[in-house]
């Protein structure tokens, strides 16, 4: 009996894989790389997912227009957040519009930090270009959370 329940367990688990969509195993794919960009220390690593006229804004602000403006903007966050790491959550698609869900954790102790470690989840909106390249993204995090973790308030994990 138990090896029958583990068969069609194992069955199961197999056809839901293999039900995913060759769309969704390339945005989790994408998303899982773009994640280790962020994580990587290397600024241009994340830029590079970007088309060259590509733009990255956070939270309303003005956007990064250009790889080395999306650099720029990657590598403040780097230098803020030496051991960054950036998770992916998930990776959707609401038609045509790539919504990258990810966690991300790091100790504040870049020039001037705080020496405060944060955890935040956020998502970025990605428009793709035809070549596969993210033509517009804005990504979205909780300010007030974020400065609340960074003041000494403990991270808060669901």
């Amino acid at each position: 009996m138990r090896l029958t329940l583990l068969v069609a367990v194992i069955a199961t688990l197999g056809c839901s894989r293999n039900r995913m969509s060759a769309h969704q195993v390339e945005l989790n794919d994408v998303a899982a790389r773009y994640a280790a960009a962020w994580s990587s220390r290397n600024p241009e690593s994340v830029a590079a997912f970007y088309s060259d006229r590509g733009s990255l804004t956070v939270n309303d602000g003005m956007p990064a227009v250009g790889r080395p403006a999306i650099a720029a903007t990657a590598r403040r966050f780097m230098t803020a957040f030496p051991d960054m790491v950036v998770r992916v959550e998930r990776v959707e698609d609401e038609n045509g519009l790539v919504v990258f869900h990810w966690i991300l954790t790091g100790t504040n102790s870049g020039p001037g930090g705080t020496d405060r470690p944060i955890r935040l989840r956020g998502y970025e909106e990605w428009m793709m270009d035809g070549d596969g390249r993210i033509e517009e993204s804005k990504g979205h995090y909780d300010e007030a959370e974020y400065q609340r973790q960074l003041r000494g308030g403990s991270p808060r994990t669901p």
